[in-house]
Order: C-alpha cells, then structure tokens, then sequence
C-alpha cells in the first residue's frame, strides 16, 4: 500500500513512518509539511492512502480533501489532527474523509487502520 504522510510536525511524520514501516506492506511514497506540497504529491504519486493534518501552511488538511475529492473519490483519507472537536470531525467526515482520528487520544489506532486495510477487514473505525 502507498501512503502519503502530510503534517507539519516533522515528529508526527517520522512517527508514523515508523509505525507504517513495521509491518513490511506499507510504503510511504511522500512526506509533506503543508498543504499546496501535499496536492501537488497526492496528484503526481497516486497513494492508495493519505495521512493528513488538518492545520497545515498553505492549504489546510480539510482543504486539500475537498480539492482531492473533486478528481479522486476512491483514495483512503485520514484525518489526524490536534483538532479533534465534533466540529472539526463533521466536517472532515462531510468533506469525504474516511477516519478522523486524534493526535492526543488516537493516535495508535492509525496502524489498526491501516493493518485492517491490508487484510481488506471491515474494522471498527469505518465510518
């Protein structure tokens, strides 16, 4: 599976491409810091999966979703934020996310995510 990392933090991105790497099916083919890089990233290497910020330079996360959803509606989306309010949630989820998890709560259950995917599992966190 290819997988795009998009945050700003350069820990949360080295943090999941650790977490990612361990299972040997994962292999990240970008690490962006902000949001226009991660269009741009998301159009040229085609991942199966994005890991998107919501607060990002640029563009923010819930703006490259609604630009990515207007040409790709099959691409898996993940919201991994700081900002975890129902607000944020509702309009990811109406936006076209797939999951929406928090940094601080969640975090973990990226890689059950992903595992889950692997195996084409329906998991506990379809939405």
């Amino acid at each position: 599976m290819k997988v795009i990392i998009a945050d700003d933090s350069t820990l949360i991105r080295e943090r999941l491409r650790e977490m990612l790497s361990i299972s040997g099916k994962v292999e990240i083919v970008g690490s962006c810091d902000n949001g226009t890089d991660t269009i741009e990233a998301l159009r040229k290497l085609k991942p199966d999966l994005a890991i998107v910020d919501i607060k990002m330079p640029g563009l923010s996360g819930l703006q490259v979703l609604t630009e990515i959803r207007k040409e790709n509606k099959t691409l898996k989306f993940i919201i991994l934020t700081l900002h975890s309010s129902d607000y944020y949630r509702q309009m990811a989820m109406e936006t076209g996310a797939d999951y929406f998890f928090s940094k601080v709560d969640d975090f973990e259950k990226v890689v059950e995510v992903v595992a889950a995917m692997l195996t084409n599992e329906k998991n506990k966190y379809t939405n």
